[in-house]
């Protein structure tokens, strides 16, 4: 069972939506543990995270600045780590396109120099997060996130004898995030129109909680080399906006370049080294020169192979959220007083 107390623990991106709800968790769950260290590049992110929680309440916290671009930075600041879990990233689809090789330098360099450090300083388990646009990738940040999911991956074949293990988790659209839909069409509503790129565009939604509680499940259960995807709702985006502003006009406005209609995680491709659980799919790798055979990873989850030609897209989903769900989805984590 996970036990973090007495750990010294690191998060990249710990200013963003996920690093304030993973901090929240892991101080709720294990209040002994020992170090907590926030690691980002915006210093008033910082300070306002201190506000919420502070030092002198939370001993075990840490506030870093660094980029993870910056190498000999990184090294300094995981000296003594025990765990990682990487949520930095640059991650806005029209500014990556625009500014293509800053987010090559955030998404692909600055992986591989967390991965070196890690290797270099005794860290024992590293688990990064992906993003449903890193499968099957049409647009640059996708391209670059599924490159960081490899490096991830492959960093246990470079391993040697360390005691390390590297894995990646990968999900959909967090409902309430920053930049996401929701908090965009809830704005919106007050001008009587919503702007919908596409009748029938669809997406995966997970709350934060549980994209916290399925960083926790790999950093409890991985081996090393998985990438993890939780079983998840879809949601039509037509039914949010008629969830959040029913007497609103909806707008056909195109889709944006770089936009996919449906979301994958696993494209048919994958079924190939993909498993399931009751809860999870597992991509594994299947390298006949290192021992990441499929039945090692069959046996430690008691898992089962997917069919030949399986794809899991928020398209061809089997569990589809209603409206009056994303209302009470809506009022529980984005805003409690939404009416619903």
């Amino acid at each position: 069972m996970l036990d973090l107390n007495g750990k010294n623990v690191f998060i990249t991106g710990g200013t963003g939506s996920f690093g304030k709800a993973f901090v929240k968790s892991v101080l709720q769950k294990y209040p002994q543990v020992r170090r907590l260290v926030v690691f980002s590049r915006d210093e008033l992110k910082q300070y306002e995270m201190a506000l919420e929680f502070p030092t002198e309440k939370y001993p075990a916290m840490r506030y870093f600045i660094g980029d993870i671009r910056d190498a000999a930075r990184l090294d300094r600041a995981l000296e003594g780590i025990d765990i990682i879990v990487h949520a930095a990233a640059l991650k806005q689809v029209p500014t990556a396109e625009y500014n293509p090789f800053e987010c090559i330098k955030t998404n692909i360099l600055g992986a591989q120099y967390l991965i070196d450090a890690a290797l270099n300083k005794g860290v024992k388990k590293v688990v990064a997060l992906s993003t449903d646009k890193a499968a099957a990738p049409i647009n640059l940040y996708g391209a670059t996130k599924l490159c960081s999911d490899k490096l991830f991956v492959a960093a246990n074949n470079i391993k040697g004898k360390r005691d390390i293990s590297f894995s990646v988790v990968r999900y959909g659209n967090v409902m309430g995030s920053r930049g996401s839909v929701i908090p965009f069409f809830m704005n919106q509503r007050k001008k009587g129109v919503l702007p919908i790129t596409h009748k029938d565009m669809t997406r995966f939604n997970i709350s934060l909680e549980e994209g916290v509680d399925m960083v926790l499940y790999a950093l409890e259960n991985a081996i090393g080399g998985e990438i993890f995807v939780p079983k998840i709702p879809s949601y039509k985006i037509t039914d949010v906006a008629t969830a959040i502003a029913p007497d609103c006009r909806q707008e056909i406005v195109g889709v944006r370049p770089g936009e996919k209609i449906h979301e994958e995680m696993i494209t048919e491709t994958d079924s190939l080294n993909t498993l399931e659980t009751d809860k999870h799919y597992i991509i594994v790798t299947n390298m006949p020169f290192v021992d990441n055979s499929i039945e090692k990873y069959i046996a430690a989850y008691n898992a089962r192979r997917v069919p030949e030609g399986f794809s899991y897209s928020s398209g061809n989903n089997d569990d589809w959220l209603t409206v009056a769900q994303i209302r009470s989805l809506i009022k529980e984590h984005v805003d409690p007083d939404f009416e619903v």
